[in-house]
């Protein structure tokens, strides 16, 4: 009997449901997203133009969740167990990620205004901040991970950047929306870039 509840409790708090409901959400987060892409009403190439902002806001949005996918996916390979800081974090996570779409499309809707464009950037800097919670959850509950340990210093360098970079594009939307969208873009670039800013 010792042993099942042994196995029981390894399953209730390892990584692996932890992993596969957050895969879920954030599937259905990408497809909430791609469902705001309305079809125009005017068959012209003028008309597929004027969606650019909200194709844009689009494309920018999926790299971003791609990116919080992938690195989701690699910071659960160092979990061996899953503390209820880890699972709070998780869910605060999902949530901040949850709202992306709603500021995609407001951002989209209002052609890069600058209340929309400083809402898109705040809908991105949370998500970065909550990441970076999980990041040390994770890092307190397994604390005998030399690789954890490895991938924390590295990661907890480029988060940095990435929450500094997300403040200064959102003091930047007043002056240029399209600097808020282009420090969010440097954002997603660096990390497609694994082995920069670490």
């Amino acid at each position: 009997m010792e042993p099942h509840e042994r196995g029981s409790e390894t399953e209730i708090n390892g990584p692996g449901r932890m992993e596969a409901f957050s895969d879920g959400v954030m599937a259905i987060i990408i497809t909430i997203m791609v469902l705001e892409l309305k079809v125009p009403h005017d068959p012209t190439p003028g008309g597929l133009l004027e969606l650019w902002p909200t194709f844009t806001s689009y494309a920018l949005s999926f790299m971003l969740v791609a990116v919080y996918w992938m690195n989701h996916q690699r910071l659960l390979k160092h979990v061996r167990h899953a503390s209820h800081a880890v699972l709070w974090w998780n869910l605060l996570l999902l949530f901040f990620l949850s709202l992306i779409p709603f500021a995609t499309a407001f951002v989209g809707e209002n052609h890069l205004e600058t209340f929309p464009t400083a809402i898109y950037g705040l809908a991105m800097l949370l998500p970065a901040l909550t990441y970076w919670g999980l990041h040390r959850a994770i890092l307190a509950a397994n604390p005998d991970s030399a690789a954890s340990r490895t991938l924390g210093h590295r990661a907890t360098r480029k988060n940095a950047i990435a929450i500094a970079v997300y403040v200064i594009g959102i003091a930047l939307a007043p002056v240029q929306p399209a600097l808020t969208m282009l420090a969010i873009l440097a954002v997603a670039i660096m990390y497609f870039l694994p082995d920069a800013f670490t």
